[in-house]
């Protein structure tokens, strides 16, 4: 592993009897990005806030760019950069106002060159003298990020930072963060979108009831969980119930009149169900492959998918 951005041990936070975190450890490798994936109520949250100096670990350490959260509050927030879940701009001021306002508060001479590089970076420039309650809601997501930038923090903590946006602004947040670690950035990402962080992380470490339940990257995960198949679906019941006899091993879905077949994946395993269903005059009107992605990882580790609500508990932390 390159150098540590940041590294957490023995990491414990409970509120009351209720144990958020439970001794969680992870490092993550500068200039790279790691996402901190999980169920509503595992921690992400709580975990971001220690991390940023917002909050006390009751027990552990963590360690961004070699200062103790703990004891070196000002080293750290110096560094680094946060982005949470929801855009953090004034709405009364515009966007380059709201840039020049953190640049103000960061104390940054002269700050016009900066402010006008990063209207320019994030496709703002256009809208730059609109105020910020006009933005769309990819725009906002943006310009909260621009204002995270201004300083060049060497790690950013985007905590859930596409929630709410339509697939095109998330793909284009996604060239951003490529960008930024590019440039030599680290990125720390919690996401809802096992899809995010597929695409982007070189680490995801799957945190469940306080502790982290798999770590690896996205392809290591991936490999740790079975159930590459063929998936065949039909057109009447029949249809179903012949497959199925042919296909020994092979299990079935009445409801939806799809057979899931176990395979390898490749070109000739399909192709041998497929003669298979040909000998036997049976015709499956669609087929298709799959592969183990993030969300069998989700699921096969934590046992739920559901990802898409806050929870109570953590928001009440921030």
């Amino acid at each position: 592993m390159r150098n540590s951005a940041i590294a957490v041990q023995g990491l414990r936070k409970a509120y009351g009897d209720k144990v958020v975190l439970d001794g969680i450890d992870f490092e993550v490798a500068s200039g790279s990005v790691f996402s901190l994936l999980g169920p509503n109520g595992a921690g992400k949250t709580t975990t971001v806030n220690i991390a940023t100096t917002l909050m006390r670990a009751d027990a552990g350490t963590v360690h961004v760019a070699g200062h103790d959260v703990a004891t070196a509050t000002r080293q750290v927030r110096r560094l680094i950069g946060v982005t949470g879940q929801f855009a953090a701009v004034d709405e009364l001021l515009s966007g380059r106002e709201n840039l020049q306002l953190m640049a103000d508060l960061k104390r940054i001479r002269p700050a016009g060159r900066v402010v006008s590089g990063l209207l320019e970076r994030f496709d703002l420039v256009e809208s730059a003298d609109k105020l910020a309650s006009t933005y769309s809601g990819g725009m906002r997501r943006k310009l909260d990020l621009a204002m995270t930038l201004v300083g060049g923090p060497q790690v950013i903590f985007l905590d859930e930072p596409t929630t709410g946006l339509d697939p095109r602004s998330r793909r284009a947040m996604w060239d951003i963060v490529r960008e930024l670690v590019a440039d030599g950035t680290t990125i720390f990402l919690t996401t809802q979108y096992l899809e995010e962080a597929d695409q982007l992380a070189e680490q995801v470490a799957v945190l469940d009831h306080g502790r982290i339940v798999a770590q690896g990257t996205p392809a290591e995960l991936k490999r740790q969980v079975p159930g590459t198949h063929v998936r065949l679906r039909f057109t009447a019941a029949h249809e179903l119930d012949a497959a199925a006899a042919i296909l020994a091993g092979a299990t079935r879905d009445d409801q939806e009149l799809t057979l899931r077949v176990p395979s390898d994946g490749g070109s000739r395993s399909l192709r041998a169900v497929l003669d298979r269903l040909d000998e036997h005059g049976v015709n499956a009107e669609e087929f298709s492959v799959h592969t183990p992605d993030l969300d069998d990882v989700f699921l096969a580790l934590t046992g739920r998918t559901d990802t898409t609500h806050t929870n109570a508990l953590e928001a009440n932390a921030r």
